[in-house]
């Protein structure tokens, strides 16, 4: 009988640089089989330096926030925040913050020069035309993926105040109209209200585009905030009597709760043994099949800390805090009338529910993939349904234009394809078996139904977001291909069982109310069944 590695043994093969295939010819008696399934044989301990950098940037800012939040000009403040931004541009960045300055010149020019009717399309495809260069350029000579971070969101904002403009513009132009319609009825027509923000909007200059894009506060990782949220900082008194000490501090500890969990399951489950031949070679349909729970773990646990450290400098400035009354929305701020608020700002109790990248506990504990994926980066997809999804003409297509607009943004490697616009495939599947087997379901099979859904759930975004992270079409495809495209082809399995099941329910449905309609109250055994 072949003897069976001790645990000393076990530790030293999986701290150990060598292959299995390696091992088994040094140790031709050895069981390699019998090391648990989710040890893999190569550790990655190694930092890189862009993460080093960024850590850097993102706690120096967080740091600066103090003081900035204590300065009373609110010019001095505001060339402050613009001045710490642009040297935060330039430390991750160096020459390559060269085209940050070249695209947002050309998007500042398209605000401001375009018509207002038609300057949010050509902002746009400005700004996400560029992309393209800039991932291009980034193919023949490799940019910093922090830059990446500090394009995308500075294609956010420019495009998202052209958008803005455009939509005060029309509000506007509405008004005028209704006002000099002498036909209209007064009494049941709602008069159309122009705001300060509205005229404003139309009065933007180049400086303060160039403020807004390049404050300090979200330029590297976000999140995204709207031209408003900015303006209110230095015209608002909400800052100065926000908690923003203690909001800080309570982010802060979540962000090293999720940097330890990323480092420790980064060390025991690197993303880079998943592209070693050993991992192919010598391990298992099951180990391959699991080894997507904890790497997408982990990447959440990266991401999450990220996240919370950008929501951080957002709170230690005092950015993005609105009293309760102003009912704040991620990304978009107050849904409310609040300048009234500022009357007696020391009364009100403040919460900083604008600035929220990710609702991580909500994401963690919700039961289904459509609910997470409405708490996971909250202030882009605000950006998303405000600006594609309700302004694309077709109805039918608009989540696509969405979904494709959003992968796009991303990046133009095949793993943002796979996962995004892989993600309304299962959304689909999800809500049928929902509306088949859980929204009626109560009591403890409703919980037993809930927690096969949560599963399910995190099954799906572990499958779809390795193929994230994997990024080539050809680890991808190497990937997929180990454990037989399973999650595809049972996703399909489902799909059309609940397309059967669904149209067996349909038909028994027609079935009782002929019977009901003809005076038969009688239900066959067929139609039991199917119930």
């Amino acid at each position: 009988m072949s003897p069976i590695l001790s645990f000393s043994q076990v530790i030293k093969i999986v701290r150990c640089r060598h292959s299995k295939s390696h091992l088994r010819k040094e140790n031709p008696d050895v069981r390699f089989d019998v090391i648990p399934v989710f040890w893999p044989c190569q550790i990655n301990t190694e930092m890189s330096i862009d993460d080093v950098i960024y850590v850097i940037c993102l706690l120096a800012c967080i740091g600066a926030g103090n003081y900035v939040r204590e300065v009373r000009d609110e010019s001095q403040r505001k060339m402050m925040s613009t001045a710490l931004g642009v040297l935060v541009v330039v430390i991750v960045s160096g020459l390559h913050s060269l085209h940050c300055i070249a695209s947002l010149a050309l998007g500042t020019a398209s605000v401001l020069l375009v018509h207002p009717s038609k300057c949010h399309l050509v902002t746009f495809g400005i700004m996400f035309g560029y992309l393209v260069f800039f991932r291009l350029f980034d193919f023949y000579w490799s940019i910093p993926g922090h830059t990446n971070m500090i394009q995308m969101i500075l294609t956010l904002k420019v495009s998202g105040i052209a958008f803005e403009k455009t939509a005060a513009w029309k509000r506007i132009r509405e008004k005028d109209e209704q006002e000099k319609n002498e036909q209209r009825d007064v009494n049941s027509e709602s008069p159309i209200e122009i705001t300060d923000y509205d005229l404003e909007l139309q009065q933007l200059s180049a400086a303060e585009i160039v403020h807004y894009s390049l404050n300090y506060i979200g330029v590297l990782t976000g999140p995204y905030y709207r031209y408003r949220t900015y303006r209110d900082y230095f015209e608002m008194p909400f800052k100065t009597h926000a908690p923003s000490v203690g909001a800080t501090i309570e982010k802060f500890k979540c962000a090293a709760f999720y940097s330890a969990l990323y480092l420790a399951t980064n060390y025991v489950w690197p993303l880079d043994y998943a592209l070693s031949d050993e991992f192919y070679n010598d391990r298992s349909f099951i180990y391959r099949l699991l080894y997507v729970w904890p790497t997408f773990f982990t990447f959440r646990a990266r991401i999450y800390t990220g996240l919370t450290l950008s929501e951080c400098v957002c709170t230690m400035a005092g950015f993005g805090a609105y009293p309760d009354d102003a009912n704040a929305n991620a990304g978009e701020g107050p849904r409310k009338r609040y300048q009234h608020l500022k009357r007696d700002a020391d009364k009100h109790t403040y919460n900083f529910t604008t600035i929220v990248n990710t609702r991580v506990m909500d994401v963690e504990r919700c039961w289904t993939f459509r609910e997470g994926m409405k708490h996971w980066n909250v202030c882009v997809q605000y950006w998303l349904a405000v600006n594609v999804y309700k302004l694309f003409p077709s109805k039918k297509y608009r989540t696509g234009a969405t979904l494709l607009c959003s992968a796009y943004w991303h990046g133009f490697r095949p793993g943002h394809y796979f996962c995004i616009m892989g993600a309304p495939f299962y959304v689909s599947l999800e809500d049928m078996w929902h509306k088949l087997v859980r929204k009626d379901a109560t009591g403890p099979g409703r919980t037993v139904i809930d927690v096969l859904f949560w599963i399910f759930k995190w099954f799906a975004f572990s499958y779809l977001g390795v193929a994230f992270l994997l990024s080539s079409f050809g680890n991808i495809w190497r990937f997929y291909s180990s454990v037989y495209h399973i999650g595809y082809i049972s996703w399909a399995a489902m799909i059309g069982l609940g397309f059967f099941l669904t149209t067996q329910r349909k038909a028994a449905q027609r079935r009782r109310q002929k019977c009901a309609a003809s005076g038969d109250t009688a239900v066959t055994v067929e139609d039991k069944k199917v119930q």
